[in-house]
């Protein structure tokens, strides 16, 4: 076999993992937004709701955006420091 066919071969092999795991992490990273908003997100002070941490809605937003590398570790933390089960991972 010759290096470029090598190589085309080589790509048609990894590409679809690496989709799949790009589709993986965001699907993720969604579900621990909507669990960190549902926990985390609108602490009540009485009556009213407070927004939480800034950097924990940031990384929701980072989430809604595409930004996986950046909202998943800022809010796994999130979660295990409040002690609440981290969504599963597919």
């Amino acid at each position: 076999m010759k290096p470029i066919n090598r190589l085309t071969a080589a790509l048609i092999v990894l590409l679809p993992g690496g989709a799949l795991a790009q589709v993986s992490d965001t699907a993720y990273c969604q579900a621990l937004a909507q669990r960190y908003q549902a926990y985390l997100g609108n602490m009540t002070g009485g009556r009213t709701p407070v927004p939480g941490p800034v950097d924990g809605m940031v990384a929701v937003e980072q989430c809604k955006a595409g930004n996986t590398a950046a909202g998943i570790p800022v809010l796994e933390r999130k979660l295990r420091d409040a002690k609440i089960d981290l969504p599963p991972r597919s």
